[in-house]
């Protein structure tokens, strides 16, 4: 099994090994708790994997006062609708791609600049230093506070009309991207039309045609079954895309310091699940996808890309200097 962020989940691990007599008595005596949680993608997804673990741990360490209930496929709304709940108390909490967190954030945005990361480690060890707190943190200037970081993953873009192996290929296709500016302008720097949208309007405009392609992990194309309208598939791994357990303030609020430190070791846990699950699926993913009938380029020209989107850097540089610095230290 390969193994992923091993010092993550052995700090977490660690941290949650055993709950304090302390911590426990305090539990013991407070008044049951259920919270919301919501995302906007199916019950295969990584993203609800992360949430059943969180859920089952949340239980198990409060003895049942918290439990958690999941509201899966865009049920309680898209993700920007969601974060908007939990800023007036609607929804209490979710697991939500970075792209939409970043509208409230923008400096969260940095992550998404492409081709920032070369690897899963290399993400994992910024998500979850001291880079990727101080991002976590500034949630709570828009009365939001975030737990910890789960994982989109490598994002890899499909179509409907033709092979992609270089820029070039890109020129004119409709590509849907995240309502994101930084997505926005890095399609178009590769040419495409990069028409901005909520996933679940995604869907449907694949399906009638009114797009041409998506850009996703592996685990959503395979989860959402994109074969049946995207013939065409690059392992671009042009960006890497956290998500975030997130929750409304209030919610967190309502909560006693004791039930705060569970919910967080087991935000990290059901992280560090998720991302090894993620990585062990993706192969029997791919293999599913070509059995399927998608044509999948493996070997793109990745220079070229890199050189096409410069101006995307030239752009946000300063925008996100003092953390895009940091970042780009950190890896070396």
């Amino acid at each position: 099994m390969k193994t992923i962020n091993r010092a993550l989940l052995s700090v977490a691990l660690a941290a949650t090994a055993t709950v304090s007599s302390a911590i426990a008595s305090t539990l013991e005596s407070m008044n049951p708790v259920s919270l919301r949680l919501a995302h906007v993608v199916n019950e295969q997804d990584g993203f609800h994997i992360a949430a059943v673990k969180f859920q089952e741990l949340v239980s198990e360490r409060t003895d049942g006062k918290v439990t958690i209930e999941i509201f899966p496929n865009a049920s309680l709304g898209d993700e920007r609708t969601l974060l908007e709940g939990m800023q007036i108390g609607t929804v209490d909490m979710g697991v939500i791609t970075n792209g939409p967190v970043a509208n409230f954030v923008e400096e969260m945005a940095v992550f998404e600049l492409p081709f920032l990361f070369s690897s899963p480690q290399q993400a994992y060890d910024v998500l979850d230093g001291p880079i990727g707190q101080d991002l976590l943190d500034k949630l709570s200037e828009v009365n939001l506070k975030g737990l910890a970081y789960a994982e989109r993953g490598f994002r890899n873009l499909t179509n409907s009309v033709r092979p992609v192996q270089s820029p070039g290929d890109i020129e004119g296709l409709r590509i849907r991207v995240m309502e994101n500016p930084v997505y926005t302008d890095t399609f178009r720097e590769l040419g495409a039309n990069a028409v901005p949208m909520a996933w679940t309007e995604a869907l449907t405009a694949m399906q009638q045609g009114t797009i041409d392609g998506q850009e996703n992990p592996v685990n959503v194309i395979h989860s959402f079954k994109l074969n049946e309208t995207q013939s065409h598939m690059t392992l671009s791994r042009h960006t890497y895309a956290p998500a975030i357990f997130v929750m409304g303030m209030g919610s967190w609020n309502r909560l006693p310091e004791e039930a705060q430190t569970v919910l967080v070791q087991a935000a990290r846990e059901a992280a560090a699940h998720e991302r090894q699950v993620n990585a062990d699926m993706e192969a029997k993913q791919l293999e599913d996808l070509r059995a399927a009938g998608v044509a999948i380029v493996e070997e793109p020209d990745i220079a070229a890309f890199q050189q096409a989107i410069v101006p995307v850097y030239e752009k946000y540089g300063d925008q996100f200097g003092e953390y895009l610095e940091r970042i780009q230290q950190a890896l070396k």
